[in-house]
C-alpha cells in the first residue's frame, strides 16, 4: 500500500515569500491602531480618560491615564517604525491585559455584538476581550519572530553585526 504524503515546504505553510515579511503588515495595523487610540483619547481631552479611571476607582488616575495616552501613541509608533519591539511591547500588553480584566471581560469574547438594526443603521453592544487579545498575539508574534525588513530594529541588527565585522578586521 502506497502512503500519500502531505506537501511540505513554502507552498504547504506560507506564501513563497522570505518568512519574515509577515511582520510589515503586523507592525502597521497593530503600531497604527494603538496610536489611533492614545491620539483619541488625547484629541477628545485627557481630562474625559482621567475621568474614566476615576469613575472605575482607578488608582493615581491622572498619572496611569496619561501614562497609557504616552505609551499608546509612542509605543503604537514605535511598533509601525520597528524600533525596539520587544521593549516597546511590556508596557503596551500591561494595557491590553489591564483593559481585558477591568473593562472588556465582563462583555464576553465578541468584539462585535449586534443589539439591534433599525433605520438609523447598526446598534452595538459593549465589546468583548476578542480584540484586545488579537492585540497581545500580534505584540508577542513580534517580539519573538521580529519586526522583519524594513523595520529599525533590522537596521539596528544588520549596523551591529557590520561594526562587528570591522571590529574583527
Amino acid at each position: 500500500m502506497k502512503e500519500h504524503a502531505l506537501p511540505t515546504g513554502p507552498i504547504a505553510s506560507s506564501l513563497p515569500l522570505l518568512g519574515n515579511w509577515y511582520a510589515i503588515p503586523l507592525r502597521l495595523v497593530v503600531g497604527f491602531g494603538f496610536f489611533q487610540h492614545g491620539y483619541a483619547k488625547l484629541a477628545r481631552g485627557s481630562d474625559g480618560f482621567v475621568g474614566i479611571l476615576h469613575a472605575m476607582g482607578v488608582p493615581f488616575p491622572t498619572l496611569l491615564g496619561l501614562t497609557t495616552i504616552i505609551t499608546e501613541i509612542v509605543g503604537g509608533v514605535m511598533i509601525a517604525l520597528g524600533a525596539l519591539v520587544p521593549l516597546a511591547t511590556v508596557p503596551m500588553l500591561v494595557i491590553l491585559l489591564v483593559a481585558t480584566l477591568t473593562v472588556h471581560l465582563p462583555n464576553g469574547f465578541s468584539s462585535i455584538k449586534l443589539v439591534s438594526y433599525d433605520a438609523a443603521g447598526a446598534h452595538f453592544g459593549q465589546p468583548g476581550y476578542e480584540t484586545d487579545l488579537l492585540y497581545m498575539a500580534a505584540l508577542l508574534a513580534l517580539s519573538i519572530g521580529g519586526a522583519g525588513p524594513l523595520s529599525v530594529d533590522e537596521y539596528l541588527k544588520r549596523r551591529r553585526r557590520y561594526s562587528g565585522a570591522a571590529t574583527l578586521s
